[in-house]
């Protein structure tokens, strides 16, 4: 499969990369390489010709409990498992220079398209966000993220975002 964006190196400039957000900003700046180094999470980004990053997107498996879910969606899963194996799409931020490209949009469609292809190996039943602010809410809800009840996570099943990716074929 083809992505967009190619795993965070040395060769990138991260110390240029600002996207208004300081929690983000200062994430990647300080922490991303640490999480690389323990495999806490992987880093993708899109980067211009001269290495600057546009934007990035984090990812790493989590889990959520069970009875975090919709009712809907409660009744699907066996009762078996307490907790269901999910992916986090921990971080996505587009640096103030290239917004307005479309680029969040680009970003989330290929963490979505990545997720989905990962969980043919290894299970996962859907991404979770924890969106930082109501924009980031706003964004996820644009694309089908449904809320979890009682935590401020959202999520998509991967069931959905297959029915995407076969539409776009």
């Amino acid at each position: 499969m083809t992505y967009l964006t190619v795993p965070l190196s040395t060769a990138h400039k991260r110390e240029l990369f600002s996207c208004g957000k300081d929690l983000l900003d200062n994430y990647f700046h300080k922490q991303v390489g640490q999480d690389l180094r323990r495999k806490l999470a992987v880093c993708f980004i899109i980067a211009n010709d001269e290495n600057k990053v546009k934007g990035y997107y984090t990812l790493s498996s989590d889990s959520i409990p069970l009875d975090c879910l919709p009712d809907k969606i409660k009744k699907l899963m066996l009762r078996s498992y307490r907790n269901l194996p999910t992916t986090l799409l921990g971080r996505l931020a587009v640096d103030q220079q290239f917004k307005g490209q479309g680029l969040g949009k680009k970003l989330l469609i290929d963490a979505l398209s990545r997720a989905y292809e990962i969980s043919g190996t290894i299970g996962s039943m859907a991404v979770i966000v924890d969106p930082l602010d109501t924009d980031a809410e706003a964004f996820y809800l644009g694309y089908g993220f449904i809320k979890l009840p009682e935590s401020g996570r959202m999520f998509l099943p991967m069931k959905t975002i297959g029915e995407l990716f076969k539409l776009r074929k």
